[in-house]
């Protein structure tokens, strides 16, 4: 770096030892604004103007914030420069690992590089940030080159087969005056709030990536052009290079410079069972008995004997190599723990390891575990954090000290270093998939990481999901499952009433009640032993659905078409009574109701909820103690005793030692959803109730045995389920079989959309319909239009990346026409309609 009386005779050329421009990546909305773009830094920001820092930058007349990507020696633009307004903080926050990552996020679900950053780097908090780094006893780190960026450095840029073009900024130029008015004002306006204290440089962290290592034979023909971690094998994982050509005369218009090319290897699935024969027993003993493969003395490698190659696989984590596996769970395994050997068997290697929970309760279960295991290396990130708490784990994560991460979904995007494992438990849980653009699903979004980084990755459950076993069946994962022996020892014994001509025999109407005979029978067998009964009920409330007692057409509300439900007596509902029905959206008392269809005022049950299936076992066990566990009552934990828990699905407390007996009611309500993933989650809401159960203990669920999943249910068969899935939805063309894109807007919107798209030649487009009842309405404000259509757009796996950026290119177009008609577009969303 040029002296700084040198640099002021020279001017702004010898800044930074001759690299005076800064790329940077403003956080704007607007689609074809999703660009780099140069800046002049002034000399007083030399120092702490490093890739990976927040900035302010002024564009189009306004202050909006950006991350600094690299520093330059010279720009294309010919122009004059605007110069960096100052630089947010010194904390690079930004690595190149994130910032790659959030490129193929944005190129997987057709979004903005800078509504990913958003959802993966939370907001400063100065205080925590200063506070957090000070590093007075430590010796200074010498700083990098600032020639260097965020993406790798100059020399690995050319490299690439995709580059992000850059566009520079001009105070000369008519188009940022143009783009002042498509910019969505919320954006910018945004402020920190707060000073700019002297903080520290943060540590390059800009390492090497390890090249993938697979759990299979490294000498076998699977070379390092390896596939995506999803179904598809023929797709490239992260299409990199959203931008401008290089060298655009003007700054601010609009263009893409998108990469066509494409990985079109397939994933050599090698037999993981042939491969593994390979390495004898003893060799893996003595592995660990040397302690070449890294295996803590706290982690429990007999119960890892439970899986076929469980102790290799430990043992290839030990060793630093990139094993994947789809690993299913023996019914009553303690998961929380089995994770948090593996993290620590990471975290001996010198590494980080992610471990994703659906909800805060897991976390605390998963922390605990780790704690144990790491101590104060092991860190919780949630977003029911204090911003404070969470920027502070955060930071954590970034400068090293934390090496494990256990969080929600939002964790996939933790800056740990050297990432050795990220692991997700019970992937097919509706909280891992994002509710902000890109709408990106976590599960997706760690596939993309391990496979950018060489990571082992673990997607662990009770039950599998459609999407796991796809990968599995692709040789991208293997499975990790224990015999059928071991599964049938550790398993309860779960029945159907009626499931066999003796059983209907006993009892006639055993399929017709909502609790048989039976049900109550080992209910009471097992509160006489001194033992608890698990009650799962698929809905909570009193009755929160009525219909006509004569046509059995809905109640429906006459004042906002809401459904009817009759409150609970003894809570009270207004004052009042439960003899009248109630709105669940308004409110209002429906004291004189008479069907639209058939003018019969009688009302009856469609489903019964939690209160009231309590209310019925308290008359039949007069004397035992029943407790609720739903919505905002949810119990972690039940002490052991006689009790009987009615709790819904997935707020079902763990018992030291397992319940008794499990009683799964109202089957049918659960499996007749409409819904594509209606089967695949009762069976895993079916699965993780069952394993809370002693293996000595019964399970009774109330539905249909004839159905395939009651079937995978009684024989504890979640990847034959899987596997039926994967058939059946590709037999009618849907994911994970094929890629679907789901617009939402009004009629209008969709057709400008689709006009501006160059669609892939073997797009199916379906619809439009409306918006299915229940989905979220892609608007911000009360404003709401008349009618809101889907239209689903339908292609093969390898046109998938092709689909993307052709709605990407096209939601770049639309805002240059200032289109301000609402519109929302997903990629293989949970919940298509």
């Amino acid at each position: 770096m040029a002296p700084a009386d040198a640099g002021a005779a020279a001017g702004h050329d010898s800044t930074a030892a001759g690299h005076p421009i800064a790329r940077v990546l403003p956080l704007l909305s607007p689609a074809h604004l999703d660009r780099d773009f140069d800046y002049l830094v002034p000399p007083e920001l030399d120092e702490i103007a490093q890739p990976g820092v927040r900035v302010r930058v002024r564009f189009a007349g306004r202050l909006v914030d950006g991350y600094l990507l690299a520093r330059l020696s010279h720009s294309e633009h010919t122009g004059k420069l605007v110069e960096l307004e100052r630089v947010v903080s010194a904390e690079r926050v930004l690595t190149p690992e994130i910032l790659r990552l959030a490129t193929a996020v944005a190129a997987r679900y057709a979004g903005t590089r800078a509504d990913v950053l958003r959802l993966a780097i939370p907001p400063r908090h100065a205080r925590t940030e200063n506070g957090g780094s000070k590093k007075a006893a430590e010796p200074e780190v010498p700083q990098e080159d600032s020639s260097e960026s965020i993406d790798g450095g100059s020399g690995e840029a050319a490299d690439r087969t995709t580059q992000t073009a850059t566009t520079a900024v001009s105070v000369e130029s008519a188009a940022s005056v143009e783009a002042v008015a498509t910019l969505d004002h919320s954006a910018g306006a945004r402020t920190e709030g707060r000073e700019d204290e002297a903080v520290d440089v943060a540590r390059d962290r800009s390492g090497t990536v390890p090249a993938p290592v697979r759990w299979v034979d490294h000498e076998a023909a699977v070379g390092a052009g390896s596939e995506p971690p999803s179904a598809d094998s023929t797709e490239s994982v992260a299409d990199s290079g959203a931008g401008m050509s290089a060298g655009q005369e003007g700054t601010g218009s609009a263009g893409a410079a998108n990469t066509d090319a494409e990985s079109e290897e397939a994933v050599a699935a090698t037999d993981v069972g042939a491969v593994l024969a390979n390495e004898s027993a003893n060799d893996t003993v003595a592995l660990v008995d040397s302690g070449r493969t890294g295996v803590p003395d706290g982690v429990d490698l007999p119960s890892w004997e439970r899986y076929i190659h469980g102790v290799t696989f430990v043992a290839s984590l030990g060793q630093g190599k990139g094993v994947r596996a789809g690993w299913q769970a023996v019914p009553g395994e303690d998961w929380a723990r089995r994770l948090a050997e593996l993290a620590a068997v990471v975290v001996g290697r010198g590494r980080s390891a992610i471990l994703m929970v659906p909800d805060q309760r897991d976390l605390d279960r998963v922390l605990a575990e780790c704690v144990r295991l790491v101590g104060d290396s092991a860190v919780g990130l949630a977003a029911g954090l204090g911003p404070a708490a969470r920027y502070r784990r955060w930071l954590a994560a970034l400068r090293g000290t934390a090496r494990v991460i256990v969080g929600t979904r939002s964790a996939v995007f933790a800056p740990t270093i050297d990432l050795g494992l990220i692991a997700i438990w019970d992937d097919g849980d509706d909280t891992y998939a994002e509710p902000r653009a890109p709408y990106p699903h976590a599960r997706e979004v760690a596939m993309l990481r391990a496979h950018e980084t060489g990571a082992a990755f673990v997607a662990a459950g009770f039950a599998r999901t459609a999407e796991i076993q796809a990968v599995v069946d692709s040789g991208w994962a293997h499975d990790l499952v224990a015999d059928r022996a071991v599964v049938r020892k550790f398993s309860p014994r779960i029945s159907a009433p009626g499931d066999s001509d003796i059983a209907m025999e006993r009892d006639p109407v055993a399929r017709a009640v909502r609790i048989p005979a039976v049900g109550y029978a080992a209910a009471r067998s097992a509160l006489a032993e001194g033992a608890a009964v698990l009650v799962q009920v698929p809905r909570r409330g009193y009755i929160p659905a009525l219909a006509c007692a004569k046509c059995r057409t809905p109640a429906r509300c006459r004042h906002c078409n809401g459904p009817l439900s009759l409150p609970d007596g003894r809570a009270g509902h207004r004052g009042e009574t439960a003899h009248s029905p109630a709105c669940r959206w308004c409110g209002i008392t429906e004291a004189a109701f008479r069907c639209p269809a058939c003018a019969s005022r009688a009302l009856r049950a469609v489903v019964i909820g939690a209160a009231r299936t309590a209310e019925e076992l308290g008359r039949a066990f007069p004397g035992v103690p029943i407790r609720g566990s739903s919505g905002g009552a949810m119990l972690d934990t039940v002490e052991p005793g006689p009790q009987v828990i009615v709790a819904t699905v997935g707020a079902e407390p763990v018992l030291p030692g397992g319940y008794g007996v499990a009683l799964l009611l109202d089957g049918w309500a659960l499996l007749s959803r409409a819904d594509l993933r209606a089967a695949e989650d009762t069976l895993r809401r079916w699965m993780s109730a069952a394993t809370l159960v002693r293996n000595h203990g019964q399970v009774i669920v109330m539905a249909e045995p004839s159905l395939p999943t009651v079937q995978a249910l009684l024989r504890w068969d979640p990847l034959g389920h899987a596997r039926a899935e994967v058939a059946s939805r590709a037999e009618v063309g849907f994911p994970p079989s094929v890629r679907m894109a789901v617009i939402d807007g009004t009629s209008g919107s969709i057709a400008e959309l689709l006009s501006a798209a160059k669609l892939p030649d073997n797009v199916d487009l379906l619809g439009p319909v409306p918006l299915p009842p229940g989905a979220r309405k892609p608007f911000d404000s009360g404003d709401t239009p008349a009618e809101v259509e889907r239209m689903l757009l339908r292609v093969n796996r390898s046109s998938g990346a092709a689909l993307a950026r052709a709605l990407t290119a096209a939601q770049a177009v639309r805002s240059t026409h200032r289109s301000d008609a609402p519109l929302r577009v997903q990629i293989d969303p949970v919940d298509i309609g």
